[in-house]
């Protein structure tokens, strides 16, 4: 969702006129899109602010701003702890950075606007997209759960979906431009729907997606378990080009945890949509979210979200030891634990999904893959000669071209190749390359353009593919 806003704003930023600089100390502006989850996050803002404040004192024309959900929480406290920045803005008026930053230069002053809801959903405003082969597309933002360790409800406010029919103008724009991967997105997705009365409408959504030509990957993050309908699961393993691959966040195996969580869910309940999944898609790769150390738990509890692991068999999990966010339930929750007893757990967690990972990994080891070529996504790629894409399934794989498609190959590109080795994390696949295709992704990769999308307006809660029409429309503003 952050990368998808920061899209947003430079998208808004280049409307009025700012060009991204090519070095960052050149820069004019340095702007700060913030995440307040977890506590490195604030820490990390700070520490960035007061590495900036010399560049500062050296170009006094130069502007800072901070946006997202660190400034929805601080407020004015981020200018008071570094007066040096120019511009503060939320969560909810991420088109109001220009107007701020104006108003900074000639008041000679910080501006802060926080407001306490949308004065436009985000998906309204331009993107500059970061990627040629690869979108962002939020069908919803905000989030009506109440989960006792999360701080996202109070800084992102309540769930509210967009039109269909927006969503859809926008992947049609963003699949005419070449884009072969989407990405929808929503604090919690699978509740889309709520604001106009269809708790299908997620499900329908995902094949009306399959209808958009030139799309080839579907994916969504991220679900909750509570919303978890069997039509999704048929819409998933139905829908061509929606890919095997399920992100649902667990947090804790531990019932009596789920409950102190305020998670409306039980293991049970969880286990239950994995075994659905599986049996619809045998392959596909299931992964998912782990708190540990949230408090109260004993070890009896941590025990029992080691089982759950070991049942689901995850391809891969984000584990998290618990982070105290001020102004949530779990930050004034009796049973606050050690360090120690904390990173003890979260260690033995870790060991066990490396393990269950690598087994999983293992058992693709002389199969073939479709990969999507991928920029970037490989820190020792320059040294072994690698390049790296995802599977359909999400998994990262690097693999060796080799023979006359070796330079050929663009990130943005397709190929298909054999898996020769597995690692917890990612696989290997260094036979060379069966098959390899040119797309209009990798074209515009090689010249440097990026889809660039107008905001995309309301419009009427229908289902389908977008109509040429408002497809059309969608597409003005779509170029390098």
């Amino acid at each position: 969702m952050n990368v998808h806003d920061s899209e947003r704003i430079s998208g808004v930023l280049e409307e009025a006129g700012y060009v991204r600089s090519s070095e960052e100390g050149t820069a004019d502006l340095v702007v700060f899109n913030t995440c307040a989850v977890r506590e490195n996050a604030d820490n990390r803002l700070y520490g960035n602010l007061g590495r900036l404040r010399s560049a500062k004192q050296e170009n006094p024309g130069m502007q800072i701003a901070v946006g997202g959900c660190l400034a929805q929480k601080d407020r004015g406290e981020i200018v008071r702890r570094a007066p040096w920045v120019d511009a503060v803005f939320g969560t909810h008026n991420l088109g109001s950075l220009p107007t701020l930053l104006e108003r900074a230069r000639h008041n000679e002053e910080a501006e802060v606007e926080i407001l306490e809801s949308l004065d436009k959903f985000p998906s309204t405003l331009p993107a500059r997209r970061e990627s040629a082969y690869s979108g962002w597309v939020s069908v919803s933002v905000g989030c009506n759960n109440t989960c006792t360790f999360c701080i996202v409800p109070a800084l992102r406010g309540k769930e509210k979906d967009r039109r269909p029919g927006d969503v859809l103008a926008e992947v049609g724009a963003l699949a005419s431009e070449g884009v072969l991967e989407v990405t929808l997105l929503g604090q919690n997705v699978n509740a889309y729907g709520v604001e106009f009365g269809d708790r299908y409408a997620f499900g329908k959504l995902l094949r009306s997606c399959g209808d958009i030509e030139g799309l080839e990957r579907v994916r969504f993050t991220s679900p909750h378990p509570r919303d978890f309908t069997d039509d999704v699961i048929s819409a998933m393993a139905e829908t061509p080009n929606v890919c095997p691959q399920l992100h649902m966040p667990l947090q804790s195996g531990s019932d009596r945890m789920l409950k102190a969580m305020r998670r409306s869910y039980r293991a049970e309940r969880y286990l239950g949509i994995v075994d659905k999944v599986r049996a619809a898609m045998p392959h596909a790769a299931i992964t998912t979210d782990i708190i540990v150390g949230f408090p109260g738990e004993t070890e009896e509890d941590f025990e029992a979200t080691l089982d759950v692991v070991r049942k689901a068999r995850f391809a891969s999990a984000f584990t998290f030891q618990y982070s105290k966010r001020p102004g949530t339930p779990a930050a004034e929750m009796e049973g606050q634990l050690p360090k120690e007893v904390v990173q003890q757990r979260y260690d033995r967690l870790i060991e066990l999904q490396n393990e269950i990972s690598l087994e999983a990994n293992s058992e693709l080891v002389g199969s073939e893959v479709e990969l999507l070529v991928a920029e970037g996504a490989g820190r020792k790629n320059a040294h072994t000669a690698r390049w790296s894409g995802r599977a359909r399934d999400g998994r990262l794989v690097h693999f060796t071209p080799s023979g006359e498609v070796e330079d050929r190959i663009r990130p943005g590109d397709v190929v298909r190749t054999r898996v020769s080795q597995a690692a917890p994390h990612h696989l290997l696949a260094d036979d060379g390359v069966s098959e390899h295709r040119r797309t209009k992704a990798g074209d515009h990769w090689e010249v440097g353009q990026r889809p660039k999308t107008s905001g995309v307006g309301l419009g009427l809660p229908t289902f389908g593919a977008p109509s040429a029409g408002p497809a059309e429309s969608a597409e003005q503003g779509c170029g390098c």
